[in-house]
């Protein structure tokens, strides 16, 4: 698995502000990991409710992670079923 696991890291948006994130899990689908994120920010706006975002891990030219938005709905489509079967097995568990 990746080494985001059990991490936080920060991300820059379009505008280049900075936004930190927890990494709730990692997934693999189809040979592919998947990075479960969830925001960290406070006081943005309280009448917000913060959902975790879904990035592709890959690896650039040095080697390194890193991670990516999925531009294929299928696939993004495909890794929110798996992340939701998994919490769902999860909260059976309970």
């Amino acid at each position: 698995m990746a080494d985001l696991e059990d991490r936080k890291v920060i991300l820059m948006d379009e505008d280049g502000a900075e936004h930190e994130f927890e990494v709730l899990d990692i997934l693999e689908v189809d040979g592919a990991e998947y990075a479960i994120l969830f925001p960290m920010d406070e006081g943005d706006n309280e009448d917000e409710v913060d959902e975790a975002i879904i990035l592709k891990i890959g690896i650039d030219e040095n080697g390194e992670e890193i991670l990516y938005e999925i531009e294929d709905d299928e696939e993004w489509e495909k890794v929110a079923d798996a992340y939701d079967s998994l919490l769902e097995d999860e909260e059976e568990e309970e």
